[in-house]
């Protein structure tokens, strides 16, 4: 079978996002082969990171701001694409940074976080498809420990259920941009490649407002 060209796709720039371990960036990873895409990694490379999961003072506000500035410089290095003819996948949606920020910050901290964000965020590039990847706490965890990734060894589950209660909580009220909610639970896009092109079906689809993704198997 031949392989699709990005022509296949009318969506010029997608974000992926979701709670650590449901699976984004792999799902970044294969939309960006198959549709001969660009795919944007977020960069996890913070020194302040190993720091924030050992709860050391001070360290949440450091980590935060790092990762929003990290996030801001990438986001205008997508606004620098010509995506007329380039489509870019990335595995993470810029507001993801302030659902970390309102759940590790203190208020005092916030005041200094909520205006930095409001001026950076303004020459963000909105996404024509966010894909919001759900996944349960057992699922999240599972996959996190299958990962091993050292910096996330200190990841407890308390923490990723907070995370998992917020992302649903942001989404639940989400209009920006079209958005397409996917529950990973029962879905294995990775290993199974009916469940990918099932996905894919549906991203093909995606239409304005809020949608959820439906397997096949369970129509």
């Amino acid at each position: 079978m031949p392989i699709p060209s990005e022509g296949d796709l009318t969506l010029r720039h997608i974000a992926l996002d979701g709670p650590i371990g449901v699976g984004k960036t792999s799902l970044c990873e294969m939309l960006a082969r198959r549709f001969h895409g660009t795919k944007i990694l977020e960069d996890v490379d913070n020194p302040f990171l190993g720091d924030f999961y050992k709860k050391k003072k001070g360290s949440p506000f450091q980590t935060q701001l790092f990762f929003l500035l990290a996030r801001y410089q990438q986001q205008r290095e997508i606004a620098q694409i010509d995506l007329f003819t380039t489509l870019v996948v990335a595995d993470y949606h810029f507001p993801k940074d302030k659902i970390f920020a309102y759940l590790n910050l203190e208020d005092s901290e916030l005041l200094i976080y909520d205006r930095l964000y409001s001026l950076l965020s303004e020459s963000v590039p909105k996404p024509d498809l966010v894909i919001y990847l759900q996944g349960s706490l057992e699922t999240c965890m599972k996959r996190i420990k299958k990962a091993s990734r050292a910096i996330e060894k200190g990841i407890t589950p308390e923490y990723v259920a907070q995370l998992i209660e917020a992302y649903n909580y942001y989404f639940y009220h989400y209009e920006e941009t079209p958005l397409l909610v996917v529950d990973t639970n029962e879905i294995d896009f990775v290993n199974r490649p009916a469940d990918f092109e099932d996905l894919v079906a549906q991203i093909r689809r995606a239409k304005k407002g809020q949608q959820y993704y439906v397997p096949a198997a369970s129509g």
